[in-house]
């Protein structure tokens, strides 16, 4: 079981035991269906483009039965526009988009659901802290950052695949010349390598999820 206690945990290559997929499918829906959590939680998907957060973060939201919040969707046209030019975000274009997306996290939250899931590069510490503040705004919400890791190499491949998607492979070097990957003290992220199978992904991700909502009833 996953705990804050541990280091950051890293997803590697080691197979899967048999039937685990099955088991964390059963343990997340036990989690959702089931006793309700002491928390609420804001799972974040986070990574470079081209890393999977969307395809991640669509199967996690639905196997835990949460809503899904596409980060991308919140970006302002000025945003999308310099992204669609080449030309990198600031830190200043980030402020006003993080906050939007903390703010919609809680509100569905207070709507009712025990969980959300959201995509966000987050690729500074200082964005991850943004999103952390609703745990002080909120001492019952609790935020868990999914890192999806691979190499430049890997995420200009796959983003150079993609059809009509304002973020292209261009894009991949200024994402990880600002990359800063998550560190060891910060224990509310879990990392997980995908270079492997997007199979092999989601199952990690749900079963980190699993755990967590496990420990949290």
């Amino acid at each position: 079981m996953l705990s804050y206690d541990n280091s950051m945990p890293v997803k590697g290559q080691d197979a899967a035991p048999p039937g685990a997929s099955n088991r964390a499918s059963s343990s997340a829906a036990a989690a959702v269906a089931g006793r309700a959590p002491k928390h609420h939680h804001i799972w974040l998907v986070t990574g470079p483009a081209g890393c999977g957060k969307t395809t991640v973060a669509e199967y996690l939201a639905g196997a835990l039965d949460v809503p899904y919040i596409e980060g991308d969707s919140f970006h302002t046209e000025a945003n999308v526009e310099k992204m669609r030019s080449g030309v990198p975000l600031t830190d200043a274009d980030r402020w006003d988009w993080l906050t939007a997306l903390r703010d919609e996290s809680m509100r569905r939250l207070n709507l009712g659901s025990e969980g959300v899931v959201v995509t966000c590069s987050a690729l500074k510490r200082k964005y991850r802290d943004v999103i952390r503040v609703a745990a002080y705004y909120d001492r019952d919400i609790l935020v868990h950052f999914i890192f999806l890791s691979a190499s430049p190499e890997v995420l200009l491949e796959r983003v150079s695949q993609r059809k009509g998607h304002y973020m292209g492979a261009n894009m991949v070097k200024s994402q990880f010349d600002i990359l800063e990957p998550p560190a060891r003290d910060e224990r509310d992220v879990f990392s997980i390598d995908v270079s492997r199978s997007i199979d092999d992904v989601k199952r990690d991700a749900l079963a980190t999820a699993s755990d967590i909502m496990q420990a949290d009833l």
